[in-house]
């Protein structure tokens, strides 16, 4: 248990330098910077890359996924995200960009990634029977949350929404570490992937970023639930909450009150559950936290 603090310590970046493959630049002109400087699986990344100046676009490819890359005048640099997947073995991956500019060349760099293990601790929690082995009856409200999600995750902005950094939901101890392996009941369940705030019912939960609400609604073990749409497959999800202060479709601002919390859905007690997914995958919502994106 301990107080998330916004003093995080200075973030060493890992420079790569190689040389211009399509030949029309001189060596050097082209980098790239990740963080966290050591990525794992689970873990949000955060790619700068500085390129020469008539690179009017940069597109890139990292783990399989498309990156759409956005310019930035404070930094002189092109910035994504990305995420590892859980399941993603440690080993050394590569990331593809491709500028595009004056002419027919279109510049491709490549530059390996580390990706290192994780190394995620268990944890043993008692709750209610009906939400590990839930009764028949509560079938239908369970297939209903599937659906209502399945439909959320299927319509995302392909462009990005957010801006600078994310910023804690709410100001309170944490607890419930991503990637913990629960042992519910005594017995061997999947991991927690999200990260819980200390809060009693009643407390302000705020956006983490810009965006657009998804979905705001009851669901059978998330209890009352927000997603927000950050663009490009990045999404925010607030669960447990005990009061609604947004609706579906709506724009927020980042820093927004979008609900209070409280002790709904499968929960031993009142708290924010916090969860990030990337375009399929739950990441490390502390870490995300913690990335530095360069101002506009």
């Amino acid at each position: 248990m301990f107080l998330f603090s916004r003093q995080l310590p200075i973030v060493c970046f890992l420079l790569v330098v190689t040389s211009f493959s399509a030949g029309a630049q001189p060596r050097g002109t082209w980098s790239a910077q990740w963080e966290p400087v050591k990525p794992v699986n689970g873990s949000p990344v955060l790619f700068r890359v500085t390129a020469p100046r008539q690179v009017a676009a940069l597109a890139g490819n990292f783990l399989g996924q498309d990156l759409s890359f956005r310019l930035s005048q404070s930094c002189h640099c092109w910035y994504a995200l990305a995420g590892v997947g859980l399941a993603t073995k440690p080993g050394r991956y590569t990331l593809r960009v491709e500028g595009t500019g004056p002419g027919e060349k279109k510049p491709t760099m490549s530059y390996a990634v580390a990706i290192a293990a994780a190394h995620y601790p268990s944890s043993r929690i008692k709750i209610p029977p009906a939400f590990v082995e839930p009764p028949k009856e509560a079938e239908p409200l369970i297939a209903a949350a599937d659906a209502a999600k399945k439909q959320a995750f299927a319509k995302l902005d392909p462009d990005p929404l957010w801006s600078g950094r994310f910023e804690p939901p709410a100001e309170a101890e944490t607890s419930g570490v991503f990637g913990t392996s629960r042992i519910v009941n005594g017995k061997q369940q999947s991991q927690h992937k999200g990260l819980d705030f200390r809060v009693s019912t009643g407390t302000p939960v705020h956006a983490t970023n810009a965006g657009t609400v998804i979905l705001a609604r009851p669901l059978y073990f998330e209890g009352n639930c927000v997603m927000l749409d950050h663009g490009q497959g990045l999404l925010t999800i607030y669960m447990h909450l005990s009061e609604f202060k947004v609706k579906e479709g709506e724009k927020v601002a980042a820093g927004q009150l979008i609900a209070l919390s409280g002790g709904t859905g499968r929960s031993t007690a009142p708290h924010l559950h916090f969860a990030v997914r990337w375009r399929g995958e739950y990441l490390n919502p502390r870490t995300l936290l913690e990335l530095h994106p360069p101002e506009k």
